[in-house]
């Protein structure tokens, strides 16, 4: 869905309680939410309750849904501060940890030497995600995954766009120097 159809659905939401559109609008937003809400809570079944209780909410709200200026960073908002209110309410600790990082399943060629070749580079693309700090991980899911702007990155989790574009900076440095070292190390042990 691009921005046009979401405000579409929205004002139908708003208008006419329209049940359609507003599974579209769960559908399309439930799995980034969904992840989003996992690296604040760290509990699979805690995020999900979160994610659907920021759903239902917005149903009751429904006619709101039309003065929404930018539903992305509106859901991420709610669904960040809904975890944030029920990691204080467990009296827990956040720790910012993204466990789950999402894939592409695109391929372009049913050639069986270039998936496996596409499958290898996707996994050391993901091993080199996973090694980056915990908030550098996060700010690349935000915004090289799920598409965010800096700027809205930046609102979603309180910080300024300086440090956006640092982080950014640092995760793109450290993935290329990891994704350059595991190439020479492959090259070198080929030689051997």
């Amino acid at each position: 869905m691009d921005q046009e159809d979401i405000r579409y659905c929205l004002e139908k939401i708003a208008q006419q309680g329209d049940v359609r559109s507003f599974k579209k609008i769960y559908s399309h937003y439930f799995i980034r939410l969904l992840k989003l809400s996992y690296t604040i809570v760290h509990s699979k079944e805690s995020a999900e309750e979160i994610v659907n209780d920021v759903f239902v909410k917005l149903w009751k709200k429904k006619e709101e849904l039309i003065s929404i200026d930018k539903p992305d960073v509106y859901f991420y908002i709610a669904v960040k501060n809904k975890s944030l209110d029920y990691l204080r309410k467990q009296n827990k600790k956040k720790v910012l940890n993204l466990a789950l990082i999402s894939e592409s399943h695109l391929r372009t060629s049913t050639n069986p030497e270039t998936i496996m070749l596409t499958n290898e580079l996707r996994n050391k693309i993901k091993t080199a995600i996973d090694q980056l700090p915990a908030r550098c991980k996060l700010i690349f899911k935000l915004v090289k995954e799920d598409g965010l702007k800096y700027k809205e990155a930046a609102a979603v989790l309180d910080l300024s766009i300086k440090t956006i574009e640092s982080q950014l900076a640092i995760a793109t440095k450290k993935l290329s120097q990891t994704l350059l070292n595991t190439d020479t190390q492959k090259k070198k042990s080929h030689f051997l």
